[in-house]
């Protein structure tokens, strides 16, 4: 390596290049010196696909390139070897309506290595991928040091041991750092690469940003706006009165350009007091008379504030069994009901409720969305099955009487967020009923919890209102910032579960 570098610079390859190209190519692979690219392979890549093609500058000498093509993702897919992805030397694969950049070939010349260089040609890869909207960057890798292992290891054990660092190989190593998978071994690849054995890597990096479907209108949102409505506890007169007081916060949190209105459990309890001289599970049953009508209600704010509101919870009547459920009423006028699956023994004891059978995600306009009713968020299965589904936003509505109760919802809830890597939200009742029985008192702090890693608050809180105070928490949230730490995180707790000693399944689905 020199002993003093005044300037490295990355950019795209030109003809006038070639002579140092040339030079660096064959310095670099003394084992293969007589393969290189000739200039009229070079010009003819550069007139088919000049913004793929790259390389590296280290004082206005030319030290390491990457070039590129783009191909069918069937291609790709089939079994192939170098002279076929490349058309025979030809580049006639390359198809600029394909999905799959293909890296044909990547050095960095011996006297530069040790610079990250060859990271930068890496990450500018990447790059591009992710600005023609490619779905991944495929390319098959030598692994050069398995000669001195061909006897003892097949390829695939040798791919392990470099995979777990038992074995180090100069390529492999350096391509699983930069979060290239592996797919498959290609065997019979380049033909002449005795270090190799003939043997490649077929290797992947996945674009999260890829749109398969780009649209001009209605693209799905990747900042989403969270209205959460910490709820008082109030008389109410009637079904109407209810309606008027949702009515207002749900204007307020349109408003401020929600995505999301998020209702706490059972906020329409206060309907109840017409039934107090009831038994307590007589009156709830009376008050599941106001369900469907107030799902019905709630699909028309949706339409008329152009929002998607989650109604937190209230009690249902189906088929003789009481149920704790919610609705999920979206702007596009259409509705879904959630259930919550576990009953508390107060739940149980005081009005026989039964817990539900059924849990998914839900398709939005901002994304996949789950949504837990309070205990269920104390259940870290529920939570995991709902992210294995593309969960970003775990949305919770809650109830709880006292800090005990609450200090559960949250940190479970902040447990979730955490290790499911997306967000979660929750929103509780406050204040006091003392015409309700089974209803007295109330403790909440709304709040939202995020991840925890450098792209997020250190304390994995995004936002938290004051305590036992009615109030809105308007909160943004960055689903890109979930992308980038699902691969690239400090630690990534959906990939490194041991899938091979445990797993988490649905039954009867």
């Amino acid at each position: 390596m020199q002993a003093k570098i005044k300037k490295v610079e990355l950019r795209n390859l030109e003809i006038e290049d070639y002579r140092q190209l040339k030079k660096s190519m064959i310095e670099s692979y003394p084992e293969m010196a007589d393969s290189y690219w000739g200039s009229d392979d070079i010009e003819r890549l550069l007139s088919i696909f000049p913004e793929g093609q790259l390389v590296i500058l280290v004082d206005g000498k030319v030290v390491g390139s990457a070039l590129s093509l783009i191909v069918d993702e069937k291609l790709v897919e089939k079994r192939h070897n170098y002279q076929q992805i490349s058309g025979n030397y030809t580049f006639s694969t390359h198809n600029p309506n394909a999905e799959i950049l293909y890296g044909i070939d990547v050095f960095i010349h011996p006297n530069y290595r040790g610079l990250r260089l060859g990271r930068r040609l890496y990450d500018a890869r990447k790059e591009l991928c992710e600005q023609l909207n490619l779905k991944a960057i495929v390319f098959a890798g030598r692994i050069p040091n398995y000669r001195e292992h061909a006897k003892k290891l097949s390829p695939k054990a040798y791919i392990e041991k470099v995979r777990t660092k038992e074995l180090y190989d100069p390529v492999l190593s350096f391509q699983l750092s930069n979060d290239f998978h592996v797919l498959r071994v290609i065997k019979n690849y380049l033909e002449g690469d005795e270090e190799s054995k003939e043997f490649a890597v077929l290797l992947e990096w996945n674009n999260i940003y890829y749109d398969d479907s780009p649209k001009l209108i209605n693209l799905k949102k990747n900042i989403i706006r969270l209205g959460l409505i910490q709820w008082q506890m109030r008389p109410l007169n009637n079904v109407e009165a209810l309606f008027e007081q949702a009515e207002f916060f749900i204007d307020a949190v349109s408003g401020y350009g929600s995505d999301f209105a998020l209702f706490p459990e059972l906020f329409i309890a206060p309907l109840m007091a017409d039934y107090n001289h009831l038994s307590e599970a007589e009156a709830i049953r009376e008050l599941a008379r106001h369900s469907d009508p107030i799902r019905k209600k709630f699909q028309e704010f949706a339409i008329s504030y152009n929002i998607n509101i989650i109604t937190g919870s209230m009690p249902y009547l189906e088929g003789g069994n009481l149920y704790n459920v919610g609705f999920l009423c979206k702007r596009d006028g259409t509705s879904e009901m959630y259930t919550k699956i576990h009953i508390t023994p107060n739940e149980v004891i005081h009005w026989g409720m039964k817990g539900g059978s059924e849990f998914k995600t839900f398709d939005t306009d901002c994304g996949k969305i789950g949504i837990l009713i309070c205990y269920d968020v104390e259940f870290p299965e529920i939570s995991r099955l709902l992210a294995d589904e593309g969960m970003n936003i775990l949305f919770v509505p809650f109830l709880t009487d006292t800090q005990n109760g609450y200090t559960r919802v949250k940190h479970c809830s902040q447990a979730r967020a955490i290790e499911n890597e997306c967000y979660v939200a929750i929103a509780g009742c406050v204040g006091n009923l003392p015409k309700v029985n089974n209803m007295d008192i109330q403790y909440a702090q709304s709040s939202v919890f995020t991840p925890s890693d450098f792209a997020f608050p250190s304390n994995g809180i995004k936002a938290e209102a004051t305590p036992n105070t009615e109030m809105t928490l308007i909160v943004d949230v960055d689903l890109n910032l979930l992308k980038e730490l699902h691969e690239h995180g400090s630690v990534k707790t959906l990939k490194d579960r041991r899938t091979d000693l445990y797993e988490i399944k649905k039954l009867n689905s």
